[in-house]
């Protein structure tokens, strides 16, 4: 079935030929004004400037005048923990007191807490409620995300996280990638014995997840108290002969080597960044490793926010994500995340456009499918209201400019 959208104010992120964008390129966000779009059986069709349409609504079985609206691709979120049981508001007290997120872990809360609740939840739970969250965050415009492991922190535990994952990538238009992140922290059983965990990892946890088919990618949470660079690369080396491309957690509290652990092993992405000096930004500038930035996270623990202007001149790979988690960043609101990236880290509108959607799909290995108007990619849309410019997104914070999302060619309204 063929869906013509005409009198579109504005097409945003159109692309023939896309490719990953670094440094003053993320400035350049290609826009079609007054134009049309088809869409066919799910897929981006074609496009182009009204004047130069051939079609009529009577050539197509459905229709869409957008007049005064504008189209972008969806948002592709590459980082997130969407799967979780529980949230975890009583530490968002303990946060107002004064904790910070190092105590907070040594009192028995964080990932260890989550990893607790989880172990008691059925798979079947434990689905529904993510299933819920993703369509929640669906609605808010993001049309692709990665979702993590990393609550399990057991055989069995990390092994139902990545059966949810899975279940939700076969009930859900949204584009799914799935990631094992076993190496989250290091449960309270292996508290004096984080060798032995390392070895359950490797030897007991890649073996069965490779087995069923459940990850796409690995992570490491390389920082002090965690995973050290060499334990990270060590993991990372693992998943690669699994065919599992690495994912890093690097830099969030500590200038933790965790940039150049991405580095060193090819990562697809380095994700936080909250703590970097001149060696990491030159290493991550003279890479291929997209640095994922993570501003609602760094919002919520009122930590300095990532040095993306810095990053950026640099010529360093950037996306944005929402690190959607229940104890450092309780919202997968991807909108919110590129106003946070105008507003505190000075990033363009086009800029965090282009970080949330081409930069987003590359950092979880999906631009072949996401990211950019480009025919041949889904038809996973948004469509604003009337708004008289995109920099009124990010401009007007507190407000949803969604007027509805498209996932594979289907309105969700």
């Amino acid at each position: 079935m063929a869906t013509l959208i005409t009198n579109i104010k504005s097409l945003i992120n159109v692309r023939n030929v896309p490719s990953v964008i670094r440094g003053k390129q993320l400035k350049d966000l290609p826009v079609i004004d007054n134009a049309y779009l088809i869409v066919e059986d799910g897929f981006i069709a074609d496009f182009g400037k009204m004047e130069e349409c051939e079609f009529t609504v009577k050539d197509f079985a459905t229709s869409f005048d957008a007049t005064g609206k504008m189209i972008l691709p969806s948002w592709c979120d590459s980082h997130t923990h969407l799967v979780f049981p529980a949230s975890r508001e009583n530490e968002f007290i303990d946060k107002i007191n004064g904790l910070s997120y190092s105590e907070i872990a040594e009192k028995g809360g964080g990932i260890l807490s989550s990893a607790n609740k989880l172990a008691h939840l059925s798979e079947d739970e434990l689905y529904n409620d993510a299933y819920k969250r993703l369509q929640a965050v669906a609605k808010m415009g993001t049309g692709a995300i990665e979702i993590k492991s990393g609550y399990g922190l057991s055989v069995e535990g990390e092994l139902k996280m990545l059966r949810v994952i899975k279940r939700l990538k076969q009930n859900s238009s949204v584009v799914i990638k799935a990631t094992f992140l076993g190496a989250h922290a290091v449960p309270a059983a292996y508290k004096q014995n984080k060798k032995g965990y390392i070895k359950t990892i490797l030897e007991e946890m890649l073996p069965a997840i490779a087995d069923q088919k459940l990850a796409d990618f690995i992570d490491v949470f390389c920082e002090e108290g965690f995973y050290t660079p060499a334990e990270t690369e060590l993991i990372c080396r693992a998943g690669a002969a699994y065919g599992l491309k690495a994912k890093i957690h690097a830099n969030q509290l500590t200038v933790s080597g965790g940039v150049e652990a991405a580095v060193n092993v090819g990562a697809l992405s380095a994700d936080h960044l909250e703590s970097m000096d001149e060696a990491s930004i030159q290493a991550l500038a003279h890479s291929n490793t997209m640095g994922t930035l993570l501003p609602s996270a760094a919002f919520f623990l009122r930590m300095p926010y990532q040095p993306a202007r810095k990053l950026i001149d640099a010529d360093c790979l950037i996306a944005l994500a929402s690190d959607y988690n229940p104890g450092s960043s309780p919202s997968g609101n991807m909108n919110f995340v590129i106003a946070l990236s105008c507003i505190q880290m000075k990033m363009q509108p086009e800029e965090a456009i282009n970080a949330a959607t081409l930069n987003g799909a590359y950092a979880m290995d999906v631009h072949d499918v996401a990211g950019s108007i480009t025919i041949g990619k889904f038809a996973n849309l948004i469509l604003t209201k009337e708004i008289p410019s995109i920099h009124y997104l990010p401009y007007a914070f507190g407000e949803n400019n969604i007027e509805n999302i498209m996932l594979r060619g289907n309105w969700l309204s």
